[in-house]
Parts: structure tokens; sequence; C-alpha cells
């Protein structure tokens, strides 16, 4: 599995024309599935996001995490993060898993981010959402599982 983490003073996903998913002070996750991932790697995936430390703490140093300061979470699925550009002008999404495969693994992440007390968001499933954030400091990390 694969993510795109920015960390967000707000975020929001509208699907046509409709605000879908809202959340303040926390982190936006655009994250996508791959052949071969397992519920395994949906674990470790929810357990990294919520406890990368990446919020500032009273030194404003990146010495606390989602589970600190109890952020929210906007977690959106994105195929296209496994596009590949080796070989000509059109990325290649052959390493992406199926809409079948991925969407329970991302679900998975979610469920498993619910079960350690955090508040999840997401964006919808295969549709065209668009995203809307600010990115706070900006602090944007790339997390593969």
């Amino acid at each position: 599995m694969r993510a795109v983490v920015q960390r967000v003073s707000q975020a929001s996903v509208t699907v046509g024309g409709e605000v879908v998913a809202a959340i303040d002070k926390g982190l936006c996750v655009l994250v996508a599935a791959t052949h071969g991932d397992t519920e395994a790697n949906a674990t470790k995936m929810a357990e990294k996001l919520w406890h990368l430390r990446i919020f500032e703490d009273e030194q404003s140093r990146m010495n606390l995490s989602a589970s600190d300061i109890t952020a929210e979470l906007l977690i959106v699925s994105q195929f296209t993060l496994y596009g590949d550009t080796t070989r000509g002008r059109r990325p290649s999404f052959v390493d992406a898993a199926v809409p079948g495969v991925a969407e329970p693994l991302i679900n998975k992440v979610c469920d498993f981010l619910k079960t350690f007390g955090a508040e999840v968001s997401t964006g919808k499933f295969g549709a065209a959402m668009k995203v809307d954030l600010c990115n706070d400091g900006p602090i944007t990390i790339i997390l593969d599982v």
C-alpha cells in the first residue's frame, strides 16, 4: 500500500457538487493498494498513519502524532499513486490493484484507524472527487508498506 499524507488545517471532499466529507486539523491521506497487498498491509498502514509524528509540540518540534492530539483523518482512495511513468508520456496503472481488491483494503485501513480511536472521514471510492485542503507547514510525507 502507498499513501501521500498531508498535515492540514482543513480538508474536504466534494462529489457531484456536494461535500461528502470534511475535517479540521488533521491528516488528509491519499491511499492506494497494489497487487499482493493484504489485510496485514492495511493494519500496518493504519498504525503508521495514527502514530506518524508530524504535529508540533510546545517547542515547535514534530514530536506529536495524530493519536497524541486526536487529529481527524480524511482518507481518499487514489489509484493513481501507482502510476508508472518510466516509459512514454502516459502513465500506466497496471501496478494499482483492481477496484474489487483495493476498496476492501482501503476500508480496512479506515476500520483499523477507528479501532484506535481515530475520527475518520472518507471520500467516495471510484467517484470523480474534488479534494480541497490547506496543507499546514507544508508537511507532506509518502508512506509505503
